[in-house]
């Protein structure tokens, strides 16, 4: 009897054929040995956007970008396929429209029965929304880390922000008035002279970690920052001495932004001395403002208010590290790692956020984005709505802390001003009902159950024409927010009181 015939296996290629050529969420097609495509599915067509009559005889090499082709990947990827059987990468392809796409790749050897290379077939994936969520995902992780990294850093400085500012308070204060008590004597006077110089230190570095890690009190203003970065010009050009030249290019019409102008001026003051560190041999920096609508994240309109530099630049590997706080590329004693983390933080507490670019030996750009606000307006005082007051008077010092009371005393004395002290709410109203009192000056941080905030509310809602001063080394209760009355920050000098008060008479 003959042998019948099987039929099966040619019945099996056709309906594999019809299978592969059906799919269209795979590019799938062959390859002879050189990489010349010899068949095309629909999916092919649908993800690269060629008709088979189109690219059936071409290389598949077109579908890689020029930076690639010139690189030799596409030969590349045929002599690993080759000689291990396989092949797969993710990477950018081309459309026939130019259009770039995310790919993942496989590219497997075909054999015959004896083990010649007969050619290769080729599977592609178009895997862009897939990478792009990824990156999305990478992005909010990124974000999450940083946000409990400055969440516990935070933590940490504000839980002893407020006793190490009232003790510097104590050493600034005693300071001050053992100036007036030395200054004939000139050697006691040059260790009371460093004495102050670390005691600013010390109250600069707290202010920049709560600016860091978002902690720090603001009073934020509708401010027009082209103006506002002019008025500081000799300021900027002093902090880089004569070797290097400041140039201000900033836009007249640049929309208004709610900053608190303090801490602007101290970003700024910042960026401008990593500036000049970075230019030992001299050179050139450029302070700009600009209008700008970003479409890269976050999007929206801002504010570019950018220090540009001609120095060194920074190396990639620390670039990513140059916000954090403590990280610094000076030398020991030279920088304390906080100006930039300053920075960091008073743009992301300004609703903003900070980049930065840099390539070796052409100079370095830090660009803070403050989003816009809708109009500018005049600074509103809580006291201007209490009428004027004369120089002079009683004050009630509020303050708990029988040292900081004795040494703010000691500085109102030196103003003029007769000193009455409370060391709790309870006590001071009933102080304030005595009578003779002229104005209250309060810490925020108080034992009991009101605080000196919730005292300074209970005055203004009681007695209207009292002015009220509040005093604070730290408060969570004032984080971020804006509040209708001065509010002078731990530890304060002379001068600082003075003009304080002074806004209360004005």
């Amino acid at each position: 009897m003959p042998k019948k015939h099987n039929n099966n296996k040619g019945l099996f290629d056709s309906e594999h054929r019809i299978l592969v050529q059906g799919v269209i969420d795979y590019a799938i097609f062959m390859l002879d040995p050189k990489g010349t495509i010899i068949n095309w599915n629909a999916g092919a067509e649908r993800i690269k956007g060629y008709h088979p009559d189109e690219i059936i005889g071409q290389n598949f090499a077109r579908f890689y970008t020029d930076s690639d082709r010139a690189a030799g990947r596409p030969a590349r990827a045929l002599n690993i396929a080759s000689s291990t059987g396989r092949y797969d990468e993710e990477g950018w392809r081309v459309r026939k429209d130019g259009s770039f796409f995310w790919a993942s790749v496989v590219i497997d050897a075909i054999r015959d029965d004896f083990g010649n290379l007969i050619g290769f077939a080729k599977v592609t994936r178009d895997i862009t929304e897939r990478r792009e969520a990824q990156q999305k995902l990478e992005r909010v992780q990124r974000q999450l880390a940083e946000s409990q990294k400055m969440d516990a850093l935070g933590q940490l400085t504000g839980g002893v922000a407020h006793d190490f500012n009232n003790l510097l308070m104590i050493v600034s204060g005693n300071i001050q008035t053992l100036k007036k008590i030395v200054e004939s004597e000139p050697k006691a006077l040059r260790a009371v002279h460093a004495i102050e110089t670390a005691t600013k230190r010390g109250a600069s570095l707290t202010r920049q970690l709560l600016t860091f890690s978002r902690r720090q009190s603001l009073n934020p203003l509708p401010t027009d920052v082209s103006e506002h970065i002019q008025s500081i010009a000799d300021v900027l050009r002093s902090g880089l001495g004569k070797a290097i030249t400041l140039h201000i290019d900033t836009l007249d019409d640049a929309w208004p932004v709610t900053i608190d102008a303090t801490e602007f001026e101290t970003a700024l003051l910042n960026l401008v001395i990593n500036a000049r560190d970075a230019m030992t041999d001299g050179g050139q920096v450029i302070v700009k403002a600009r209008n700008i609508t970003k479409t890269d994240e976050p999007e929206g309109r801002y504010v570019a208010i950018s220090v540009e530099d001609t120095g060194d630049g920074i190396p990639t590997d620390i670039l990513a590290k140059v916000f954090d706080p403590f990280f610094t590329t000076k030398p020991a004693g030279k920088g304390t790692g906080l100006g930039l983390s300053q920075v960091h933080g008073f743009a992301h507490q300004a609703g903003g956020h900070v980049g930065i670019e840099s390539e070796l030996g052409y100079g370095t750009t830090v660009t803070l984005y403050l989003p816009p606000t809708d109009t500018l307006c005049a600074e509103e005082s809580g006291s201007s709505r209490r009428g004027t007051r004369a120089r002079g008077g009683t004050v009630l010092l509020v303050e708990d802390n029988p040292d900081v009371a004795e040494a703010s005393a000691g500085l109102l004395e030196q103003l003029g001003y007769r000193v009455r002290v409370s060391n709790n709410a309870e006590a001071a109203l009933l102080e304030i009902e005595r009578d003779g009192i002229d104005l209250v000056f309060t810490d925020i941080v108080m034992p009991g159950k009101i605080d000196g905030l919730g005292l300074a509310k209970m005055l203004r809602a009681t007695y209207p024409h009292l002015p009220v001063l509040l005093a604070t080394g730290y408060s969570e209760a004032l984080a971020g927010r804006k509040l209708d009355f001065h509010v002078l920050r731990k530890p304060y000098e002379i001068h600082e009181l003075s003009q304080a008060l002074a806004k209360l008479s004005s």
